[in-house]
C-alpha cells in the first residue's frame, strides 16, 4: 500500500454557515430552536446567543424571530459571560445576583 493510499481525506468543506454552539458542537440555522419556541431552557437560550455572537443570526433577526426583546437577549449575553450556562436558569437567578 502507498503512502497516498493510508493518508485519510480531510472532510468535504460544509455549504452551509455554521457556528460552534454552547456545547462545542458545530451549529447551523437548521439546528436553532424553532421560531415559536415558548419554553426556553438553557440549552436553547445558549444556541441563540452563540449564533448571534457568531454572526449566524443578527440580533435584530434573532429578536424578530424568537419575539424577544433587545434587553431579554442582552440579560442572556450578560449571564452567559458572568457565570457561564448555569446563569441561564430562571430558577436560580437570585443566586447569580
Amino acid at each position: 500500500m502507498t503512502v497516498a493510499a493510508k493518508q485519510i481525506a480531510p472532510p468535504p468543506p460544509r455549504k452551509e454557515p455554521f457556528v460552534i454552539g454552547p456545547d462545542g458542537t458545530p451549529l447551523t440555522l437548521a439546528d436553532l430552536p424553532p421560531a415559536n419556541t415558548k419554553r426556553w431552557v438553557i440549552r436553547r437560550k445558549g444556541e441563540v446567543v452563540a449564533a448571534v455572537r457568531g454572526g449566524l443570526l443578527t440580533l435584530e433577526e434573532a429578536c424578530d424571530r424568537y419575539t424577544l426583546t433587545v434587553e431579554e437577549f442582552l440579560c442572556w449575553q450578560k449571564a452567559i459571560d458572568q457565570f457561564g450556562l448555569p446563569g441561564l436558569r430562571a430558577t436560580r437567578v437570585q443566586q447569580y445576583r
